[in-house]
């Protein structure tokens, strides 16, 4: 009953943050997109030894403790985005050669920098990540994800140079594509502060992942070496997105949404494969307390 609850409650913080309201129905088609995509990637790869829906469950309740993000379409797109990435990117698997479903992931990452261009610097961690632990880059697959991440952009500027895209002047206007990109040269620790329902999904999230990364490479040996190259990829991303977001908390409505997706296997495997009576308890709590988190940040949603 796990997952119908977590829709249940989901549904309940959606329309206590606004989905009626506000029309939130672009943000709500992300959001469930990326819900049953989660739902794909569990079966497809199974992330899980037996047959759950922990991970979705998870990244249910862990996506409620951040409900400000709600209203924000851009932040639902990256994490549609980035899901649909992960799906050819894990069917590359120890293919070098797999140049096509390295072209549809990249691809897939650079549509979502079209919208906010700071999930690039995620670029080069995934190069990384794709060596080690798919072992599926080559010289012509990493060719084939940077013609991915270049093809949206190559639309862009064809546009900007089409009759569409000129200035009422009739001149070319490139100035748009320019600042988009500089964007990321600015970028650098923010001297921005956390704020209280930023720190309780931050901090609720680096709980819920350490203790599932910990529980899972405690156990991985039950666990096929494919399904450990996995955890291993969501654990370095999880990492990284957490910690950007600590770092630059003005980029939070980017790095959150990604760090819901990766952890939420890890949440899942401490979650399904526990079941002492201590560890059941701890489970209930862990579920109070994410629900606690998503009423307190929606009675005291953060400022700007």
């Amino acid at each position: 009953m796990t997952l119908p609850l977590a829709v249940a409650w989901a549904l309940i913080v959606w329309l206590l943050n606004g989905l009626w309201q506000l029309q939130l129905w672009p943000q709500m088609a992300c959001y469930a997109a990326s819900v049953y995509l989660l739902i794909e990637l569990s079966n497809q790869n199974a992330l899980l030894r037996i047959r759950s829906r922990m991970v979705t469950s998870m990244f249910i309740l862990l996506s409620a403790t951040s409900p400000f993000l709600f209203s924000q379409f851009t932040s639902g797109f990256v994490q549609l985005c980035f899901v649909i990435a992960l799906l050819p990117l894990f069917q590359a698997y120890q293919q070098p050669q797999a140049t096509g479903t390295l072209f549809y992931a990249f691809l897939s990452i650079s549509v979502a920098s079209l919208a906010r261009v700071e999930v690039l610097c995620y670029v080069p961690l995934l190069w990384l990540l794709t060596a080690t632990q798919l072992h599926a880059l080559s010289w012509r697959s990493w060719l084939a994800s940077l013609i991915g991440l270049l093809t949206p952009y190559w639309f862009v500027f064809f546009w900007l140079l089409s009759p569409f895209g000129m200035t009422e002047g009739g001149g070319i206007d490139l100035t748009p594509l320019a600042d988009h990109f500089t964007r990321i040269a600015d970028l650098q620790p923010s001297a921005m502060r956390l704020t209280l329902p930023h720190v309780l999904s931050i901090a609720a999230t680096v709980l819920l992942a350490t203790a599932g990364a910990l529980h899972f490479w405690q156990y991985s040996y039950e666990d096929k070496i494919r399904i450990r190259l996995l955890y291993g990829f969501f654990s370095v991303m999880t990492a990284a997105s957490l910690l950007m977001a600590v770092l630059m908390p003005s980029l939070y409505d980017v790095l959150m949404p990604i760090a819901f997706v990766t952890a939420s296997p890890l949440v899942a495997h401490v979650m399904t494969f526990t079941s002492s009576r201590l560890s059941n308890i701890l489970f209930l709590l862990s579920i109070v307390l994410l629900m606690a988190i998503a009423v307190v940040n929606t009675l005291q949603p953060p400022l700007g």
